[in-house]
């Protein structure tokens, strides 16, 4: 495993576990229910991220069957990151919500007050329609507590009204505090926001699977390729300054006798392979020959 890449594979692998956690804790209802959810999460986010890295060195039936299953895993792994973040949201707009202050209404209903003006008018209209030959106080008294009882009825409806206004605008306040400031911009353009929010999910989640699978590839990246341009770059200097050293006989001979034996080493190697019974990897070619790192990454590449 190479450090460098790991550093960023194994934080993003951890915090796609978590999100799972989380998400599969909130999808449960009873205990069981929440661990089996959890376990099912985090095994498809395991999955997601390792299997482009393992699936990489086989031949390509295999890494057929390892990309239908990995669409498989990213696909039920980015919707159950994309639950937790709903729901992530849902929680944050209500305590959002909390926060606006809560507008107190008092006093009686304005459908109630408006009954009893209607009552208050129509008897104030039957006494005012009354004649008396004499003076009568009596129906003046009325006529002027008729009077200051709707001042007073009208009075309270204003005051009702105004209560009602304080809480629509209390409510439309918190409406607005529980969406997301983003979706709410967004709205304007015509998206609705709980489309708005899913997307936005997925896409979180989206990218977060993509980083973590690319970065254990790059972790988990075979080094036979590196080992075998290194072991090829150095192989012909090692033969030059040997031949530059010893005698001409002596050179021609151990050339022709170095050009036997690699043909030898690579039409073995070859049969075995096409058998089926070698890989052709260096490791491979090293055990099976008996020989040196070097010689077998320039088997390899003959053969390549």
């Amino acid at each position: 495993m190479r450090a460098q890449p790991a550093l960023l594979a194994v934080p993003a692998t951890l915090t796609a576990a978590c999100l799972s956690v989380m998400a599969g804790w909130q999808r449960g209802g009873f205990l069981a229910e929440r661990v089996l959810w959890i376990a099912v999460g985090v095994v498809l986010v395991v999955a997601a991220h390792l299997l482009p890295a393992l699936i990489r060195a086989h031949g390509w039936r295999i890494r057929l069957v390892g990309m239908l299953l990995w669409i498989g895993c990213m696909a039920a792994t980015c919707y159950g990151h994309a639950v937790f973040f709903l729901l992530a949201q849902k929680h944050a707009g209500e305590v959002r919500a909390a926060a606006v202050p809560a507008a107190t209404t008092t006093g009686r209903n304005p459908a109630v007050i408006a009954a009893d003006r209607a009552a208050i008018v129509s008897r104030l209209a039957r006494v005012t329609e009354r004649r008396c030959a004499e003076p009568c106080p009596s129906l003046r008294i009325e006529r002027v507590t008729l009077a200051a009882r709707l001042d007073a009825i009208d009075a309270e409806a204003i005051e009702a009204k105004r209560q009602e206004v304080a809480q629509d605008r209390a409510d439309a306040a918190r409406g607005a505090a529980v969406a997301d400031p983003v979706t709410g911009t967004l709205t304007a353009f015509g998206i609705q926001s709980g489309r708005v929010d899913l997307l936005a999910g997925l896409a979180f989640a989206g990218v977060l699977e993509a980083v973590a699978c690319f970065c254990w590839l790059l972790a988990l990246r075979p080094a036979e390729s590196l080992e075998a341009n290194t072991s090829a770059a150095v192989t012909p200097v090692t033969t030059l300054s040997h031949a530059m050293t010893k005698a001409p006989i002596e050179r021609a001979t151990h050339v022709e006798l170095a050009v036997i034996e690699a043909a030898d080493d690579v039409s073995r190697v070859t049969a075995e392979i096409a058998a089926g019974r070698l890989r052709a990897t260096v490791t491979d070619i090293r055990k099976y020959l008996g020989c040196s790192q070097s010689r077998a990454a320039a088997v390899r590449k003959q053969i390549a």
